[in-house]
């Protein structure tokens, strides 16, 4: 298998991950999201803790790490409390869209082709469908929740590229970026939620979600990201929802209606045109082995 092969591959297991998410997070409803993210983030970080380097704690480097996963999170989150969930969810779901589009800004040689475009817009047409179920209004007073969900959507984006640009940092550093990040949102939790301590089913699923959709799903994705074509990678990104909402499905006993079966058409027609789409060299670096993925 070649480096863009190996890339995919880890880009389809990161999102295999990120995938299993809601379904563990709407079985942590009690827990405050500051205190769900810097605990899964600290879990984690804890995957690679024992690869770090000195030199993997540069400030440069932490300060990309902890712009992509703390505030990414953050403006989700907030977005999520200011807007309605549908279609705060809806615009969050723009950075596969924006990882596709701002690719020519952040990689030397690289330029959008008509079936790239074509992809990601395919891509997001399905995320929309499935997300909204094909009824969407705008509600009136949630401005704000969208700004914050297209403000998260450009930062996951633009980390996204970074990383790639940062290719002389190894897979390993996303420990710190974990670390550091999941530091910052439980020092927030405790300025600004109630105090809470798990009980031990919460714990057992919160140790879950660190080491999988919050933990391996980054060093996979950074890996992906630093080896394969972003604009092929950020349209596969859109099986996420999809994914994601037919665990719900099968979790709650419950199927898939007629407009999850077209989103699906659409997002696989989507990643499938992109994929197809002709390549040119995009100035590929190697990334390091990501800890305990192999």
């Amino acid at each position: 298998m070649d480096a863009r092969g190996r890339a995919t591959r880890d880009a389809l297991a990161a999102i295999a991950l990120w995938s299993t998410l809601a379904a563990i997070v709407t079985r942590l409803r009690q827990v405050p999201p500051l205190f769900l993210v810097g605990s899964t983030l600290v879990v984690g970080g804890l995957l690679g803790v024992r690869r770090l380097r000195r030199e993997d704690l540069r400030p440069r480097v932490l300060a990309v790490g902890v712009f992509g996963l703390f505030a990414y999170h953050l403006c989700l989150f907030v977005g999520l409390r200011l807007g309605p969930p549908v279609e705060v969810n809806l615009v969050n779901y723009l950075w596969p869209l924006l990882v596709v589009v701002l690719t020519p800004i952040f990689v030397p040689g690289a330029r959008l082709g008509a079936r790239h475009v074509v992809g990601a817009l395919l891509g997001f047409a399905g995320a929309a469908l499935l997300v909204t179920g094909g009824r969407l209004g705008i509600a009136p007073g949630g401005v704000l929740g969208h700004l914050a969900a297209l403000a998260g959507a450009l930062i996951w984006a633009t980390y996204t590229h970074l990383t790639k640009r940062l290719g002389d940092v190894p897979t390993r550093a996303v420990s710190a970026f974990c670390l550091a990040s999941g530091a910052l949102a439980l020092g927030c939790h405790a300025a600004f939620e109630p105090r809470y301590w798990p009980n031990w089913a919460d714990s057992v699923l919160l140790i879950g979600a660190g080491v999988g959709p919050m933990g391996a799903a980054f060093y996979l994705w950074d890996r992906a990201i630093k080896a394969g074509d972003p604009r092929v990678i950020g349209t596969l990104a859109y099986l996420t929802p999809l994914a994601s909402t037919a665990l719900v499905a099968l979790a709650s006993g419950g199927g898939l209606g007629a407009s999850a079966l077209a989103a699906m058409a659409l997002i696989v027609g989507g990643a499938a045109m992109s994929a197809r789409a002709p390549r040119e060299p995009v100035g590929v670096e190697r990334a390091a082995d990501a800890p305990g993925i192999e």
